[in-house]
């Protein structure tokens, strides 16, 4: 949803459009996920400055710098530049030490517009300053006491509240404790303790000048560390830590809340875990373990000691978040699959040999593999695509388990407050690993007592973190706001999962090596299905101009149908509806004639001929049809060739779904650039949805 971004260079010169454009560079990177809205703050020479910026507004006039848009046919990109000329601010100017904050916004309280952008600020003067990520969900009791007390509001935003509660509880600290100063920390704990939500903020004030203080529960948030030594030879160099250091060293520091706006500035992070409070002080990194239940009957400011937690690697690269050739990072995404496939793969599959059977090997499961065998059931949280892509894979799980599988949409499982048991084992499916739904979902069934494992991209995320075990799914960094490649490599995952708990079956042990033999041969599989770019653009540019489109699967491919309904509604901004084909007659069969354009997915599965009577139904109702089938089987599926056919690579039946998502992958790409659309920011939707 909103990005976040902070920059501070400790001992490290750096002039003024330097740290600007870093900073608006780290925006660039995070406006994937959602963005309306954008606003940086810096130091000018007496102290903060506050600029905004709206799609399709320009800043106030007050505004010291000047942002232009780069404007697409129906969506903007953020594309700020700085005009020396409409700034009194020195470019030029060189700092030894500064701090800078900026952020991405994705409305969720006040239109997008200058004054409810971020950084939101406590009043004249910009005392303190705050980017947001995330829903405060008692900011009107916070925003009422804080009328109360004198406090005039400007913005319709939740976020408002927390820049003047900063205000609020350092102007009380100052008058009662005199000439003792309160620390920044200490100020932003004491602003944590009256905040319920999830959030991750960033706070700057003049009242600590070249600090910023950061603070996470529920949304994700990493710090970035590069660390300058002197070298005998070369001067000065930056060189890989272990810890974050209390040194004073000169470094450079990066907040953000996406791993993407750091891996060109550095690999060594720290991801942020809730409740924690993280203060870069005078080239020193202090992080704080923030009690939420002890600060709440806490009346005093609490001053805690400091924690040391080891850094980490992030497990990318910088050409990840770029282009290369393609046009967009939803095609580069469609393209990449066999190899996030290969990626995904690599290791976890045992060839075996005369003597010892084709396997598969999770080692983030080989410890529990008997508890969720022996599971009274196994139930599948997702939200989206991640949701389709259990759905995809629940047939060969049941089948090879013997275990009941159920599906639950995280939302209406907490909205049902749905029974979960100790004797359950409970899988969240996320491609980011921070949904805001599955997380909650996730904490429920743990409070429940079920087994609860994880399947997410993103190592170091809060399901991988707060789940027993789980699987990393290695499908690479993955940019485009509408999911491809996570969700084939999901599918695959859970394929391997589904042969790893059978593998004690001996009755099974052929279909299991059938299966094993197709997912070394699926990434050939997916690049012949690739091959169908030109025919997909050619479907696109006849359905251009349609006003809805359905699709009709059943067995392994009624997920597909959902989810390509679901890539088609995302981007191309067109309705689309993915349907149950056994349940065509149940009310779908209604809106068929001539001119519905509908998609029946019908490759040669133990539901095939079903879906042949479908079609022969449809066609009976003069329905507007496109065919995807086996190749080759295009007079089985359509012997009078009234329909158009899309013909797929035949693959086993519990793989088939990773292939016949493709065309419909390429589909919805090619109708939304054909619709004008912006393919990697659809309107109103985020990456990662981080708040209810």
């Amino acid at each position: 949803m909103c990005g976040i971004f902070a920059y501070l260079n400790y001992n490290v010169p750096r002039e003024r459009r330097f740290i600007l454009e870093l900073l608006f560079n780290g925006l660039r990177r995070l406006e994937y996920r959602g963005y309306d809205s954008s606003g940086i703050s810096i130091d000018s020479d007496d102290g903060p400055v506050e600029t905004s910026s709206t799609r399709g507004s320009r800043p106030s006039s007050s505004s010291p710098l000047s942002f232009s848009d780069r404007k697409g046919r129906s969506n903007r990109s953020f594309d700020p530049s700085i005009k020396a000329d409409s700034t009194d601010l020195n470019l030029e100017a060189s700092f030894s030490v500064h701090a800078g904050i900026a952020h991405t916004r994705w409305a969720t309280h006040g239109v997008p517009s200058p004054r409810n952008s971020h950084p939101q600020s406590s009043g004249a003067g910009n005392e303190f300053l705050v980017v947001h990520n995330g829903i405060i969900t008692n900011y009107e009791v916070l925003k009422e006491t804080l009328i109360r007390h004198g406090f005039n509001f400007e913005s319709d935003t939740d976020t408002e509240v927390i820049p003047k509660l900063a205000k609020f509880v350092f102007d009380k600290a100052k008058a009662e404790e005199g000439e003792q100063t309160v620390t920044f920390s200490q100020v932003v704990i004491e602003v944590m303790r009256h905040l319920e939500g999830a959030y991750a903020l960033i706070f700057k004030s003049p009242h600590y000048p070249n600090e910023l203080v950061a603070c996470k529960r529920g949304s994700p948030l990493l710090l970035g560390v590069k660390e300058l030594t002197k070298d005998t030879n070369s001067g000065m160099s930056f060189h890989d830590l272990k810890f974050p250091t209390m040194n004073g060293q000169p470094k450079e520091l990066f907040f953000s809340s996406d791993a993407n706006a750091l891996v060109e500035h550095t690999k060594r992070v720290l991801v942020i875990e809730d409740d924690e409070v993280v203060h870069l002080k005078d080239g020193s990194i202090s992080i704080l373990k923030f009690d939420y239940d002890k600060a709440k009957n806490c009346g005093d400011l609490p001053r805690l000691s400091s924690v040391q937690r080891a850094l980490s690697d992030l497990e990318m690269e910088v050409e990840q978040i770029k282009k290369g050739n393609y046009e967009h990072f939803m095609q580069k995404e469609i393209h990449e699959q066999p190899e996030s496939l290969r990626t995904t793969m690599r290791g976890r599959l045992i060839c075996g040999d005369s003597s010892k059977a084709k396997s598969v090997l999770l080692g983030g499961l080989k410890d529990h593999l008997r508890t969720i065998r022996r599971s009274r059931r196994i139930v599948f949280i997702g939200c989206g695509t991640s949701y389709n892509a259990a759905l995809a894979a629940r047939p060969f799980l049941e089948e090879l388990s013997g275990v009941p599988v159920t599906m639950e949409l995280a939302s209406d499982l907490l909205d049902r407050q749905g029974p979960i048991y100790r004797e359950d084992t409970a899988v969240f499916v996320s491609q980011s690993g921070e949904t805001a739904d599955t997380l909650l979902a996730l904490q429920y069934a743990t409070e429940n007592g079920a087994l609860c494992v994880g399947i997410t991209n993103t190592v170091g995320s809060a399901i991988a973190r707060s789940t027993h075990c789980g699987v990393h799914i290695n499908a690479g960094c993955e940019i485009g706001v509408a999911s491809t490649k996570a969700y084939t490599s999901q599918i695959v995952v859970m394929a391997m999962m589904a042969l790893a708990i059978g593998d004690d079956t001996t009755s099974s042990q052929a279909r299991r090596e059938g299966v094993i033999d197709g997912l070394f041969d699926l990434p050939n599989k997916v690049r012949e299905a690739l091959r169908l770019d030109n025919e997909m653009k050619d479907l696109a540019k006849l359905l251009m101009d349609e006003q809805s489109l359905l699709m009709f699967g059943r067995g392994y491919n009624y997920a597909t149908a959902l989810e390509g309904a679901l890539k088609v509604k995302e981007v191309a901004l067109m309705h689309s509806e993915g349907i149950l084909a056994g349940e065509m007659k149940h009310g779908p069969l209604a809106l068929v004639d001539e001119t519905l354009p509908i998609i029946v997915i019908a490759t040669h599965d133990t539901c095939f001929s079903k879906q042949q009577s479908v079609i022969q139904q449809l066609h009976a109702r003069k329905g507007r049809l496109i065919v995807m089938c086996s190749k080759g089987a295009a007079q089985l599926v359509c012997p009078s060739g009234s329909c158009r056919v899309i013909e797929v690579p035949q693959v086993e039946d519990c793989l088939q779904p990773v292939i016949n998502i493709v065309p419909l992958q390429l589909l919805a790409y090619h109708l939304t650039v054909l619709r004008g659309y912006n393919v990697d920011q659809p309107r109103n939707l985020a990456k990662s949805v981080t708040t209810q």
